[in-house]
């Protein structure tokens, strides 16, 4: 069936301030909805990510047996199935999410039953051998379709395995520690690029024993998780936005409170004040081992500067990328982005798509299979955006729109109700016209 796609109209800002709030990081929200459910007795959160994708990991686990409830304040209530989840009466549907897909695999591969997931075109699109290969080697029945979604699941009791990712991926090591949670012996997996480790936090917070070294995490089987309570912290990958759009105005004062400081999330402060951007973090806080502060955020008179974001750095900030190259005609010296091929099997080619949409707003830039080079001192001027579906390329591109020449088009901006349906309220909010 089609669907019309909805289109958002941005116009050229003059300066952005203001004091944010920001809906509950997605990546945290994820893994507390899944752990939560499997979990004994019911947790409460608040804060709790409003996106799309968070919803389908909630519908899942519904699906699979917990009992979530959404209280009128904005609470979330689980109450989860102790560890054994129920057969499902249809596909387990992964919406668009990605992390759903790939960490709930790792979830039901030990569990009796057996399991289909499914998820939209976009996800049927994405890589899933990379969850197939460890699972597979613990002794997990998983069956893909050329590769992709829908996956079939014959659960099945597996054995400790001690396994190094090839490509740097939190949501494949997420898929290896949730298997390994039920798996008698130790799991364990290494990495030669340090991903964000919300879910080594969280399984600690939910009362699993974990043990983690400078490039590895160990699961020792089997445990029993126990339910907790908790506020989620503002998304970063979320406030990016924001930060990268008040980088661009000389003047701007953006307060962002509540926000999740998580280290391996945290990169994107330091590319910022690499540009030259002013931050301050403010009544920095622990909360189930996780960061939480508060960021303030002002441009540099002279404007920003230039960078480079290669290596494990560009692992850091892959969600981050799509905005800082959007941003990059507007630097003095233009940024240079390499090590980044996962991007082009996100939601969407994310590199081709960055590539397009910049050229089409006037810019130069340049194309690599892992990256791109984008030049300072342009200027670019209003259009209409192609987002391709993909929720951070249609925030990314309204963010180089608030400096644009004209006003500019976003086509398919529903997108960015995946994460963040609140965005282009709060983009509003902060701008000042």
């Amino acid at each position: 069936m089609h669907t019309a796609l909805e289109e958002r109209l941005i116009r050229p800002a003059r300066n952005i301030n203001g004091s944010l709030r920001l809906p509950g990081d997605k990546s945290i929200s994820h893994r507390y909805g899944m752990l939560s459910a499997f979990a004994q007795g019911t947790s409460r959160f608040t804060n709790f990510s409003t996106g799309a994708d968070c919803a389908s990991t909630l519908a899942c686990m519904s699906a699979l047996g917990a009992i979530v409830e959404r209280k009128e304040d904005g609470v979330i209530e689980v109450t989860g199935v102790g560890g054994k989840v129920q057969q499902p009466t249809g596909p387990l549907d992964c919406g668009n999410s990605g992390s759903t897909m790939r960490m709930i695999s790792g979830l039901l591969a030990p569990q009796q039953g057996e399991f289909t997931l499914i998820g939209d075109a976009s996800l049927s699109r994405r890589p899933m051998e990379r969850i197939r290969k460890p699972l597979t080697a613990m002794g997990a029945k998983l069956m893909l379709t050329e590769g992709h979604a829908p996956i079939t699941i014959h659960g099945a009791p597996l054995t400790a395995l001690d396994y190094t990712t090839p490509v740097p991926s939190a949501q494949v090591k997420t898929c290896v520690l949730l298997a390994g949670l039920q798996t008698p012996g130790t799991t364990t997996v290494r990495e030669a690029v340090r991903t964000r480790d919300h879910s080594e936090l969280a399984l600690r917070a939910f009362g699993a024993n974990i043990e983690r070294g400078l490039d590895y995490v160990s699961i020792s089987g089997t445990q029993t998780l126990s339910a907790i309570e908790g506020a989620v912290p503002g998304d970063i990958s979320s406030a990016a936005f924001f930060l990268c759009a008040a980088a661009l105005f000389p003047g701007s004062q953006l307060l962002l409170d509540s926000l999740g400081l998580n280290p391996t999330r945290a990169s994107l402060l330091d590319v910022l004040t690499s540009l030259g951007t002013q931050i301050a973090v403010l009544n920095l806080e622990e909360k189930h081992s996780e960061l939480v502060g508060t960021v303030q955020v002002s441009a540099p008179a002279e404007g920003l500067g230039s960078t480079s974001v290669t290596g494990a750095l560009a692992a850091q900030l892959i969600d981050e990328l799509p905005v800082l190259a959007a941003i990059a005609p507007y630097t003095r010296g233009g940024i240079r982005i390499r090590d980044a091929k996962e991007l082009r099997v996100k939601e969407s080619d994310r590199i081709a798509l960055v590539v397009q949409n910049l050229r089409t707003m006037g810019a130069e830039v340049e194309e690599f299979e892992d990256g791109m080079d984008v030049p300072g001192g342009q200027t670019l001027h209003g259009a209409t955006i192609d987002s391709g579906g993909d929720h951070r390329i249609a925030m990314a591109f309204s963010v180089a729109a608030l400096r644009a020449e004209g006003e500019t088009l976003i086509s398919g901006s529903e997108s960015a109700a995946i994460s963040f349906p609140e965005f282009f309220d709060l983009l509003d909010f902060i701008a000042e016209r």
